[in-house]
């Protein structure tokens, strides 16, 4: 399985041969001015709820590459009725697609469209593949609920937000990871807008003192599990 970061939440996934996007916001981002969104492959884009600065590029990537669609009722709804293939999910539900198996989880965040209108209630994804196992968390804030994943899946990474001011900081995080049984994080939603910017060294500092791994990738770069 091979993670690429590609600024703010947005990550690829390729795993089985396929090709993942999740939470698409690369146009609009300074910091991510080198990524080709038009070069990007996708046969499934995951969006764990509504925000713009999650959603941007979906459509321009679900048009270049005939994707499917997968987040809550609501939000694969919108898009199916623009056109786009989309698979509905909601809260506890997974499904077993051609990559892997994908569970709909709780996230502690508000969601709506950029017009404000409603986009469900927002979620994360586990996602088993055939030998690994990740957790995106979505925006969230740090939530008990979290101690319920490592009671199914064994994890062997998991995506947090540890910007802050909208999410979980990286004290929070780190407790998550201690909810989730996994201690090999990759940091996201951090650094983006004013709001959200952190210290790198003392954030990852923290981590190692509490035993844990903190990857802040740069926009573009790529790990392996």
């Amino acid at each position: 399985m091979k993670i690429t970061f590609y600024g703010h939440s947005c990550i690829g996934i390729e795993v089985s041969g396929k090709h993942i996007i999740v939470d698409p916001f690369i146009s609009a981002n300074p910091k991510a001015s080198h990524i080709d969104v038009n070069s990007l492959k996708a046969d499934y884009i995951l969006i764990t709820h509504a925000h713009q600065d999650h959603i941007l590029d979906v459509e321009t990537i679900a048009k270049n590459n005939n994707s499917v669609i997968v987040s809550n009722w609501e939000i694969a709804t919108h898009y199916g009725n623009k056109g786009f293939q989309n698979h509905p999910m909601n809260h506890g539900g997974s499904w077993s697609f051609d990559f892997g198996k994908v569970k709909y989880v709780n996230a502690v965040h508000s969601s709506s469209f950029p017009d404000g209108s409603y986009g469900g209630s927002a979620g994360g994804f586990v996602i088993e593949g055939e030998h690994k196992n990740i957790y995106i968390s979505g925006d969230t804030a740090l939530t008990m609920d979290m101690k319920l994943i490592p009671m199914r899946t064994q994890l062997d990474l998991a995506v947090f937000p540890i910007g802050n001011n909208f999410t979980m900081d990286v004290e929070d995080a780190i407790m998550a990871a201690d909810f989730v049984g996994c201690d090999k994080i990759l940091g996201c939603h951090y650094d983006t807008f004013g709001f959200i910017v952190i210290n790198h060294e003392e954030a990852k500092k923290k981590f190692f003192d509490a035993g844990k791994d903190l990857m802040l990738l740069r926009i573009g770069d790529s790990l392996s599990l």
